[in-house]
């Protein structure tokens, strides 16, 4: 590797909804999702993720699975590497469909709807 390159990763012609939305069924890279939201290059370090109580491992497994599906890119600098969400393509390629995960995503502040009231419906009496 050199320098600073990024990991194999598909084109953004090349992304599949399927294959993102199947990425992103697990809680933990849900989580993650959710991390990368704000646009920036995040460090793979587990530490950094909020996620050490996952074995190393699982954690590189989970970024590679939404690497892999076109959610995340990833860019190696020496031994470091960073990870940042690819909304532009994705946005491109589905637009509105990041927004509408992060919205329902678990953990996010959702505006409760009002409790809903029924009044019973009585039952005829038998003849």
């Amino acid at each position: 590797m050199t320098a600073d390159e990024r990991l194999p990763q598909p084109a953004a012609t090349e992304i599949d909804l399927v294959t993102v939305l199947h990425a992103l069924g697990d809680p933990v890279r849900m989580r993650l999702l959710t991390s990368y939201a704000d646009g920036a290059e995040h460090s793979c370090d587990p530490r950094h993720l909020g996620l050490d109580h996952l074995h190393k491992s699982t954690v590189s497994h989970h970024m590679r699975v939404l690497r892999e599906a076109g959610v995340t890119t990833t860019r190696v600098a020496g031994r470091n590497r960073f990870v940042s969400l690819r909304r532009t393509d994705l946005d491109a390629r589905f637009p509105g469909l990041l927004d509408a995960l992060l919205a329902a995503a678990p953990g996010t502040a959702v505006t409760p709807s009002a409790p809903r009231t029924t009044t019973p419906t009585p039952i005829p009496a038998a003849d």
